[in-house]
């Protein structure tokens, strides 16, 4: 999970002013956390107390209001009786990792993957883009097998993970769609040969970058172990102290190689 939101931090800068190179900075004066990061925490939240993702969600949005949401999320969370709205964005993924750290079958994580999506994102598309990465982070952190990751994602959602990390870079743009992020962000992973190289990899296709490399970092912390402390310790500072606080709590919990 600190690897999901490392990714958001280190992509964020990224985010408009995009790079086609992987030789980049991870932290400058500018890195912040994003809505992905506070979505990434409600989930962990909901995990750690009662399992209400929706009220999760609702709560976290609404106490930092000002963390870069979509036009039609804002509208959800700012309605009284807030309602899915048929969305494939990709902010069903950037939020899914602490499932797939948290559950331990492949049923489990696609019924949660789904449950954490479906009160927003209630596409088929926005629903699977979440199943996809919840179960790649699960995989990784279980198999630890790249080819069999590759094929079982393939087989189950139909991504297309045959391209490679050059292929996409060269054509590649802005695209807040599921169905234009998860699978490049899988790539992203599949091709690194560590965490900060995977972080690399989505940062330099030139997309959405804070919520490529937040998919990507979560499921490279799972196959990788955890960020290491001068990563770790840079996450701390950006964060308030209630975003770091329980995201320590679900590390330790979960034994993502965290000690309070």
């Amino acid at each position: 999970m600190i690897g999901a939101i490392a990714g958001d931090i280190i992509g964020s800068v990224y985010e408009f002013g995009r790079t086609k190179s992987k030789e980049f900075p991870l932290f400058g004066p500018d890195s912040q956390f994003t809505d992905d990061t506070v979505m990434t925490v409600a989930i962990a939240q909901a995990i750690l107390t009662d399992g209400d993702y929706r009220k999760a969600v609702l709560d976290f949005g609404r106490r930092y209001p000002d963390a870069g949401y979509g036009g039609f999320f804002r509208e959800w969370l700012g309605s009284p009786d807030p309602k899915p709205y048929n969305s494939w964005g990709n902010g069903s993924a950037m939020r899914v990792s602490p499932v797939g750290f948290a559950f331990n079958s492949v049923d489990d994580v696609l019924r949660e993957a789904a449950r954490t999506a479906e009160f927003t994102h209630n596409h088929p598309e926005g629903i699977k883009g979440a199943q996809a990465t919840a179960l790649a982070v699960f995989l990784a952190r279980t198999v630890r097998d790249k080819d069999l990751i590759r094929a079982e994602i393939t087989t189950r959602f139909g991504y297309d993970l045959a391209r490679t990390v050059d292929d996409i870079r060269s054509s590649y743009g802005f695209d807040e769609s599921c169905q234009r992020t998860v699978p490049e962000a899988i790539i992203a992973f599949l091709e690194s040969t560590s965490y900060e190289d995977a972080i690399r990899n989505a940062v330099s296709l030139g997309g959405d970058s804070d919520t490529l490399a937040c998919i990507t970092g979560g499921i490279a912390e799972a196959f990788y172990g955890p960020v290491s402390p001068s990563i770790r310790q840079k996450i701390q500072e950006i964060l308030t102290p209630e975003l770091w606080k329980i995201s320590e709590a679900f590390s330790v919990k979960y034994e993502l190689g965290l000690s309070v």
